[in-house]
């Protein structure tokens, strides 16, 4: 009974034993090592091409030329022109406003008046010389004097008081006559209100102010500038009265993106001490749109601008992400490996380098940023 239950018991640890050993002893099979395929990178050819840099910037628009209307007689307002309101525009020599000019009408009849008087004095004491000058001749001839007639005898001083009593009178009126048009106040150029001071019915004196006014023939916007922005930029020299350096705005307006021409026409000539920054000074003409049917830049938008600098000849113009280290690329060889290459770099503007040495036309430029990337690395170039 006992050995029916321990035969079978032995064969299976020794079947088990055996298992084990033939497990423990079984080759190894040799694992080959698999090659890791090469990276796959994007590729440019280098090719020269012309550039011309441009200059980005921003600036605000600004008033050109601001005036304070006043009065130069004192006086009731008798009317104003329904331009003369704030944001009301007018043309050159359009009337703003009147004055009531009957006391300098009846002041340039009484000037006139003096002038009369004065001219017949003078045509008097024209004939008064000619008498005494008869008599004094009429005399000489008959020598009852042998002395030069004296001037008060020839009545010059008299003659002369006369002339300048009419020179005074003259004057006078000239005086009543400019304040008699000073009365109605008159745009001195093209322009816009910016706010009104006075209305009619209402007295005012000489010197009131009136109205602020600005020109709206042209606005005007700084632009802030660096020294290295200069390198490629055409100023206008002071007095230069060229177009200028085209330049475009931009601004948003809403959910509109807006665009106006204006050209670089001067600098303001020194450098700010505290951000070591130039301001050029853009002019646009008709920024009120007065003269066309163009959207209106109206004085205090904030814009951006793009100036067009000089022409840079032809240079390489390289994706930013193809650089490594201060001014090395990746070239890709004809062997699909990575060679590094020193370049100088003219300008980096946006996401790009102008390069001018360094390259030779049809380089393959490697674009995509390699971590731990090594000369001789083998890559993939992809066919995009």
């Amino acid at each position: 009974m006992f050995g029916k239950y321990v035969l079978p018991l032995v064969l299976l640890i020794v079947a088990i034993g055996a298992t084990g050993l033939l497990i423990a002893n079984r080759p190894t099979p040799e694992r080959e090592p698999q090659a890791r395929p090469p990276l796959l990178v994007n590729v440019i050819k280098a090719e020269r091409q012309p550039v011309v840099f441009t200059i980005e910037s921003q600036g605000e628009v600004l008033l050109r030329t601001e005036t304070v209307l006043v009065t130069e007689v004192s006086a009731q307002i008798l009317e104003v022109s329904p331009l003369f309101v704030a944001g009301g525009t007018f043309r050159k020599g359009e009337l703003l406003l009147r004055i009531d000019p009957r006391n300098y009408e009846t002041q340039v009849r009484r000037s006139e008046a003096n002038v009369a008087r004065a001219q017949t004095q003078i045509a008097t004491e024209n004939a008064l010389a000619g008498y005494a000058l008869d008599d004094w001749k009429r005399l000489r001839d008959l020598r009852a004097t042998d002395k030069a007639a004296f001037d008060l005898a020839l009545r010059k001083p008299q003659l002369a008081a006369a002339m300048a009593e009419l020179e005074s009178a003259e004057a006078d009126l000239k005086k009543a006559q400019d304040d008699l048009s000073r009365t109605t106040i008159r745009a001195p150029y093209a322009g816009m209100i910016r706010n009104k001071r006075a209305d009619t019915g209402q007295f005012v004196n000489t010197g009131t102010p009136v109205a602020e006014i600005f020109a709206t023939d042209h606005a005007e916007v700084r632009l802030l500038l660096t020294a290295a922005d200069l390198a490629w930029l055409y100023l206008p020299a002071p007095g230069d009265q060229n177009v200028g350096t085209p330049v475009s705005l931009v601004a948003s307006i809403g959910d509109q993106k807006l665009s106006w021409s204006a050209a670089l026409v001067r600098s303001e000539g020194i450098f700010d001490a505290r951000t070591r920054v130039l301001y050029g000074v853009a002019r646009v003409d008709d920024p009120y749109a007065l003269d066309s049917e163009a959207e209106s830049l109206r004085v205090g938008t904030f814009v951006s601008a793009t100036i067009t600098g000089r022409d840079a000849g032809l240079l390489y113009r390289v994706p930013l992400t193809a650089l490594f280290g201060q001014s090395r690329l990746w070239l890709i060889d004809k062997e699909e490996k990575l060679e590094s290459v020193e370049v100088n770099i003219v300008r980096r503007q946006g996401d790009h380098l102008y390069i001018d040495r360094g390259l030779r036309d049809g380089d393959r430029i490697c674009t995509t940023r390699i971590a731990s990337a090594v000369d001789g690395m083998i890559v993939r170039v992809s066919d995009a």
